[in-house]
């Protein structure tokens, strides 16, 4: 099969990540924090190597900062759902996945949302007029899951910090792809999804917290410190982490930030960019091939391409593309306000996705079927007449 489908979680995971994952069972079976024998304490180890891993990788100084979620959306719903509930407004982009558009609605009348634009000067100008007197939080994607362009997040993060805002990225498409660095980009919550471009198990999810004070715990209980007290610990991870931990997602997550730096961050990306640039080339001068965006480009864009096939439904195309072994993603990828931005809240698109595992043998494969489903558009054209 070929697996073009990395944008939703990356498959294969790499054999260290399946190890270590397999290794976290066998050997790290206690509960981290919750008992003083040995077993508890290696694997209490083990996940306190993880917050070092992580916070080392995206620039967070102090490991403490790291929270372990289920996915992230939970750790988007953490930061939005945290910070406005006491008041104030936030700000975003119509570029976002319904992890942050969802929550956002639920507090109907206390966001503002930006129109994205290539030119990142006048994307940030945009912004900057914006602010109200009560924004609070500037919340935005880094790329978008659907048609992979990007925002200017170290721009952004020093307009919001100018104006006292509190900063967070969804960095979903973007965690071990593309450079992050939260001191330096100015991120007080980064929410992170591992399962794709740091190759870990799915089922995790991440949250590192630069400002550690404010966001409140969403969910109380059990945290293996200060048990005798029923008040929630202020301190995080404990905050923000009640209940037992996914251990052996959290050493799968180790293994594959160890993977992405052996394999090179910017050789990964880079090869994934070639890869949906032979697709680009082979089909744009298509007369029946929709693509929605300029080349992909190193350092401006994520490694994700959308398209359509003539009026055919993007998961007609997709289905016809499964009949040939090759999954992708069609329709509208939780994001109805990208689409609705780029006009394809019709038919949705057809998302590509390629990781390390992908080659450019399977990107000619797929443009051979794609122009094989381009001359099926043209039937299709005629019935609907």
């Amino acid at each position: 099969m070929i697996y073009w489908d990395n944008a939703a979680t990356t498959w294969p995971k790499p054999s260290t990540v399946r190890a270590n994952a397999c290794k976290a069972i066998r050997l790290y079976g206690a509960n981290p924090g919750r008992a003083g024998h040995r077993m508890s304490l290696v694997t209490a180890e083990q996940v306190y190597a993880c917050r070092e891993a992580v916070a080392n990788f995206f620039g967070l100084e102090d490991p403490t900062g790291v929270v372990f979620t289920a996915n992230c959306t939970a750790s988007l719903n953490m930061v939005i759902c945290g910070l406005l509930t006491g008041g104030g407004r936030a700000l975003t982009s119509d570029l976002e996945h319904n992890a942050v558009m969802r929550p956002l609605a639920s507090f109907a009348s206390q966001y503002d949302t930006v129109s994205w634009c290539a030119d990142e000067e006048e994307l940030v100008e945009r912004f900057r007029c914006a602010i109200r007197p009560d924004t609070r939080l500037l919340v935005c994607t880094h790329a978008s899951n659907v048609f992979g362009v990007t925002l200017p997040i170290r721009q952004l993060g020093e307009l919001a910090h100018r104006y006292g805002l509190l900063f967070c990225v969804d960095a979903a498409q973007t965690a071990g792809v593309l450079p992050i660095d939260m001191e330096r980009d100015h991120i007080d919550y980064l929410c992170i999804a591992p399962h794709k471009g740091l190759y870990a198990p799915m089922g995790t999810g991440l949250l590192l917290c630069r400002e550690k004070s404010l966001v409140p715990a969403m969910i109380r209980g059990g945290t293996g410190s200060h048990s005798l007290s029923l008040k929630q610990p202020d301190e995080l991870p404990d905050r923000l982490e009640s209940g037992t931990p996914n251990v052996s997602g959290i050493c799968g997550i180790r293994a594959g930030i160890a993977f992405v730096r052996d394999r090179g961050q910017a050789a990964v990306y880079a090869h994934e960019i070639r890869c949906l640039q032979h697709v680009y080339d082979r089909l744009v001068k298509h007369p029946a091939i929709h693509l929605y965006t300029d080349r992909p480009q190193v350092g401006r864009a994520a490694p994700v391409l959308s398209l359509n096939v003539g009026a055919l439904p993007s998961e007609q195309v997709a289905a016809w593309l499964d009949e040939e072994r090759i999954a992708v993603r069609a329709g509208w990828h939780c994001a109805p306000a990208a689409h609705r931005h780029f006009g394809t809240l019709e038919q949705g698109t057809v998302r590509l996705a390629p990781s390390a595992f992908s080659d450019e043998n399977e990107a000619e494969n797929i443009c051979k079927v794609f122009l094989k489903i381009a001359q099926k558009s043209l039937h299709y054209k005629e019935n609907m007449l």
